[in-house]
C-alpha cells in the first residue's frame, strides 16, 4: 500500500493509539505492586495496600481474555473492600474496557470522567510565558531535603480546596498539614519511595517551604505525573506549570519515553496542553454515590 493511499494515516493513528493504551494498562498493573498485593476476581483485580499509605483500588485484570465483568463481579469486589476497610473504588480507561462502566453503575457506583493525557508535543509556543518569581526555586527533592515535609503536605490542602482560584488555606494550615504528615509517617514513606527509585518528588520552594509539589512514578520507560497541587493561597503564580515541567524534564533525563497524567477537568486539561500534553483517552474513577467526586491523580490548580 502506498504511503499516501487514503485511510493509511487513520490506520497508523489507530495502531499508535492501541499501542499506547496497551502500554498504559501494563503500567497501571505494575505501579501498585511494590506496595500492594493483588487479589484475583477473574476479570477484575483488587490491589490491597500492604501497610500504611495511600489505599489502592480495583481495576480490570491485565491480559484477561475470558468473559466480561458483570455487576456481580463488581459486588464481590465491593464486599471484599468493605471487609478490608478499604475504599470502594475502581479505576480504568474507558476506551480499553468500554463495557465496565455499565456494570459498575449497575452495582450502585458513580463514575467520574477525567481527561487522560500524554506528552506528545512541545509546549505551545503561543501559550503564556509567565514564570515563578525569582524567590521561588523549582526542582526535584532528595529524600533528606528539608522541604520534603511541606512538599508531601501541600497537595492535601490543594485537593481539599479544588479549583483554579486563590483560596484561603495558607502558611498556618500548611504547618498543621505538615505536622499531620510527619505524625502519620507519610513523609517517611515518600522518602523511602524516593530512595527506592519508585517516586520522584518535585516542588516549588520559597523560604524553605514547598508552595506547590507533585510527583512522577516511573516504571521502566513509562511514568505518570501525580498529585500536583498548589497551596490555595499561593495560586496564580505559575507554580503548578513549573513543577510539572520539572517532573517532565526529570523523566526525560532518565530515559522515560511515555509521560502521562489524568487531569481534573477540561479546564485543567487546557493548562496541560500548553506544556505539550494531549488527550489520548478518558480515565474513569468509580466510587459510591455518597462520596465526593474524587480528585484524579493530578490536577494543576492555577492558570
Amino acid at each position: 500500500m502506498a504511503l499516501d493511499e487514503p485511510g493509511r494515516p487513520e490506520r497508523s493513528e489507530r495502531l499508535e493509539q492501541s499501542g499506547r493504551l496497551e502500554q498504559l494498562e501494563r503500567y497501571y498493573d505494575a505501579v501498585p505492586r511494590p506496595g500492594a498485593r493483588a487479589e484475583d476476581f477473574g476479570p477484575l483485580t483488587l490491589f490491597v495496600r500492604e501497610g500504611q499509605g495511600w489505599p489502592y483500588y480495583a481495576r480490570p485484570t491485565l491480559g484477561w481474555t475470558g468473559r466480561e465483568a458483570t455487576a456481580d463481579d463488581v459486588r464481590r469486589v465491593l464486599a471484599r473492600q468493605r471487609e478490608l476497610g478499604a475504599p470502594e473504588s475502581f479505576e480504568w480507561v474507558a476506551e480499553t474496557t468500554p463495557g465496565l462502566r455499565t456494570v459498575v453503575e449497575a452495582a450502585g457506583l458513580t463514575v467520574h470522567e477525567h481527561p487522560l493525557m500524554a506528552l506528545v508535543a512541545e509546549p505551545d509556543p503561543d501559550g503564556p510565558r509567565s514564570r515563578p518569581a525569582a524567590s521561588v526555586t523549582v526542582g526535584v527533592l532528595a529524600a533528606d531535603d528539608p522541604a520534603l515535609p511541606s512538599a508531601v503536605a501541600v497537595p492535601n490542602l490543594a485537593f481539599a480546596d479544588r479549583g483554579t482560584g486563590i483560596g484561603t488555606a495558607g502558611p498556618t494550615e500548611l504547618d498543621e498539614a505538615v505536622a499531620a504528615c510527619l505524625a502519620d509517617g507519610a513523609v517517611e514513606r515518600i522518602a523511602d519511595r524516593i530512595r527506592a527509585g519508585l517516586t520522584v518528588q518535585a516542588a516549588a520552594v520559597e523560604d524553605g517551604v514547598a508552595l506547590c509539589a507533585g510527583q512522577h512514578q516511573p516504571v521502566g520507560a513509562v511514568t505518570e505525573i501525580v498529585g500536583v497541587g498548589t497551596l490555595p493561597a499561593a495560586r496564580r503564580r505559575s507554580l503548578a506549570q513549573a513543577v510539572t515541567a520539572a517532573l517532565v524534564a526529570d523523566a526525560r533525563e532518565h530515559g522515560v519515553t511515555t509521560v502521562f497524567l489524568s487531569a481534573d477537568s477540561e479546564d485543567v486539561a487546557r493548562i496541560y496542553a500548553r506544556l505539550g500534553f494531549r488527550r489520548v483517552a478518558t480515565a474513569l474513577i468509580a466510587e459510591p454515590a455518597e462520596s465526593a467526586a474524587p480528585a484524579p491523580t493530578t490536577a494543576p490548580d492555577e492558570q
